[in-house]
């Protein structure tokens, strides 16, 4: 189907004739003088194949060409001024859509408060949330499925920016029942002869060399009898007896029966988390979100 090139000027001196159904008084609201007015309207009956006034001493009147017209050239200019005032929005970074990858652990902890805050600062944004673990989050903002990730202990990777948002001690994680529950604190080495339940080195390397750094630093190379790709699931799995496990403290707020977490001795090892995005990423509304990530804290008395 053959596309009319229209230009918008001619749209708009149709549609202030159209209201004004007089030449001089639309070019005087349009700032121009009458001629070229004259010829703007010309060049559109040009392009319709019809006129779309009836001239006449004075004022004008609009033709049935001209009365069909008009609805189509209303809602086009009104289009154009509804996509214009959008990407103006877009491009200040108060509109848009911004896709973000989080590690779950970070559930209960960080996201609350940064999504609330971030809202709260940019109503007319689309937030697309994914939980993700580290490394797919990687593979994600590499492919550009996401356009930020909230992550821990983000590998250094090509391409990619990372800031650290805050760092987390280890704590043990213990079924209920355990002897070494009674106690405040638990000794690293003390859980040498324990089964443990981890995450998979594949879904966060990191973090998993730190864990089973902290039981070499102990001692012992930890005897891994279970594994799970998200921390509630490790909580739940030692729920069960199945083992016990370390983690970042951040897993102390994911409520569940039968699970206790207690500091452990030494406990100088950190948990990093992060925020990743692509160097380059021109996409105004990262920066404003990026903000808000380094402003809010986790809602966890124990993160530091």
């Amino acid at each position: 189907m053959e596309r009319p090139e229209l230009a918008l000027h001619h749209l708009h001196a149709f549609l202030v004739l159209a209201e004004e159904l007089h030449f001089a008084h639309a070019a005087e609201r349009l700032g121009i003088a009458q001629p070229p007015l004259s010829q703007q309207i010309r060049r559109l009956e040009l392009k319709v194949g019809h006129p779309l006034f009836v001239r006449g001493p004075g004022r004008v009147a609009l033709t049935a060409a001209g009365r069909e017209l008009l609805p189509a050239a209303q809602r086009a200019l009104a289009e154009v001024a509804d996509g214009l005032a959008a990407a103006r929005r877009v491009g200040d970074g108060r509109a848009g859509r911004l896709r973000v990858g989080f590690a779950a652990s970070l559930a209960p902890t960080l996201l609350p408060g940064l999504l609330s805050a971030f809202r709260a600062d940019h109503p007319g944004v689309e937030l697309d949330i994914r939980e993700m673990t580290t490394a797919p989050q990687v593979a994600a903002l590499q492919d550009r499925a996401i356009d930020v990730g909230l992550l821990r202990e983000p590998p250094a990777e090509p391409g990619l920016a990372v800031a650290e948002l805050f760092a987390e001690r280890f704590v043990a994680v213990l079924p209920a029942g355990h002897p070494l529950a009674a106690g405040r604190r638990v000794a690293v080495a003390a859980l040498a002869d324990e089964p443990f339940v981890l995450l998979p080195r594949s879904c966060g390397p990191t973090v998993h060399d730190r864990i089973v750094g902290i039981c070499r630093d102990a001692g012992f190379e930890p005897r891994v009898v279970q594994r799970a790709v998200e921390w509630p699931t490790v909580s739940a799995l030692v729920a069960a007896g199945l083992g016990v496990s370390l983690a970042p403290e951040g897993v102390r707020r994911i409520r569940l029966r039968g699970v206790v977490h207690r500091r452990i001795t030494p406990d100088t090892a950190r948990s990093t988390v992060a925020a990743a995005w692509r160097e380059g990423n021109p996409d105004p509304l990262l920066p404003r979100f990026l903000a808000a990530a380094r402003t809010v804290r986790p809602s966890s008395e124990h993160a530091r």
